[in-house]
């Protein structure tokens, strides 16, 4: 279950075209789960929101690789988050798992992101907090 989470955690991003309050995280950067071992980079894809893995620790690529991802470094792990009420929803895809999950994300203060991802129609849910890097681990 600790690399599904670490995979919704890399779906840690919010849609350059909402602005930002001054106290809100911009969605736009590079961010780190909470294990220190995904780093996944946010960015403009059309008019949505969307995050592709820069970095990953041999934990994280083994457990991808169990899951039938061979490359995990460049995949899109957040895929066309829209602005929605105090965050923005998506999809994200969880390697370990090779599924896509319907996704929330909060900002939390200036240098935050709550991840959220649900299966079940929004029953069952798990979230994490990403946190802001200047450059990924390693790199």
């Amino acid at each position: 279950m600790r690399g599904v989470m670490a995979a919704i955690a890399a779906a840690t991003l919010v849609l350059p075209t909402v602005p930002a309050a001054a106290e809100t995280a911009s969605p736009l950067g590079t961010w780190l789960n909470p294990y220190g071992s995904v780093a996944v980079r946010t960015g403009a894809c059309g008019e949505r929101l969307c995050g592709w893995v820069v970095w990953a620790s041999a934990e994280a690529l083994a457990d991808a690789r169990e899951g039938g991802v061979t490359g995990l470094i460049g995949t899109q792990l957040l895929e066309n988050y829209r602005p929605a009420s105090g965050g923005w929803v998506g999809t994200v895809f969880v390697p370990d798992m090779g599924r896509r999950f319907y996704s929330r994300i909060e900002p939390v203060g200036s240098d935050g992101l709550r991840v959220k991802g649900c299966i079940l129609h929004g029953l069952v849910c798990r979230s994490q907090l990403w946190h802001r890097v200047a450059q990924p681990p390693h790199a």
